[in-house]
């Protein structure tokens, strides 16, 4: 499998997940009826146990599924990610937003280029990281109730360096499944949510650490 094609086509896909989810969310901050709908009722929560049902269903069929099938979950999920994510638009600047968009985008490509040219196997903090990140889950749940400032920002510093390590392990470990007979557009959509929860993620939290907030 040629993997400077498979890398093309799951940075292309990522980029469209990304806009759809962008662009959605933006669409409904501005649309003060569709936003009261979206968040101002319980199609919220039906959101969010859809977002885990899509991540959940694809991850376990991610190579037997029709091509076709995986595309239409990934826009889904990126389209549904939207929906929550019109919150961001109304509690951040527009202008904030857009320029730490921007810094994540620098700070993924630089991690994102460590993982494909780095000779050093990855797999091996993987562990780690999954360890790590469950901290973070039931950190960031206590901190809930604890409400403390200090606390949410060294979550969302560990956090940042969670993903960014993510980053880099998940490119290395599309180029290491490129080798082996599996569906080309299937391993593209793979990579390319792999690599948009990564993105996401690290942009939900720089945001969280230097975004300015709307009045």
């Amino acid at each position: 499998m040629d993997l400077k094609g498979v890398l093309s086509k799951v940075f292309a896909w990522m980029f469209v997940g990304l806009m759809i989810t962008f662009f959605t969310g933006y669409i409904i901050a501005t649309n003060p009826n569709m936003l009261i709908n979206v968040l101002g009722s319980g199609f919220l929560w039906i959101c969010i146990i859809l977002e885990f049902v899509l991540v959940i269903v694809f991850s376990a069929r991610k190579f037997k599924m029709k091509p076709i099938t995986a595309k239409i979950c990934f826009l889904l999920y990126a389209f549904v990610s939207g929906l929550t994510f019109s919150s961001v638009f109304v509690v951040y600047e527009l202008t904030s937003v857009i320029y730490v968009f921007l810094i994540t985008a620098i700070v993924f490509g630089v991690f994102a280029l460590i993982g494909h040219k780095t000779n050093k196997d990855l797999s091996k903090f993987s562990t780690y990281l999954l360890m790590g990140l469950l901290a973070i889950i039931i950190c960031t749940i206590i901190n809930l109730f604890l409400q403390n400032n200090t606390f949410d920002l060294i979550v969302s510093i560990v956090t940042i360096l969670i993903f960014i390590g993510f980053t880099a392990y998940d490119i290395q470990r599309i180029k290491f499944l490129s080798e082996y007979n599996l569906p080309e557009d299937n391993l593209a959509i793979y990579g390319a949510l792999e690599l948009y929860l990564d993105f996401i993620n690290l942009f939900l939290e720089i945001l969280n650490l230097f975004g300015k907030k709307n009045d």
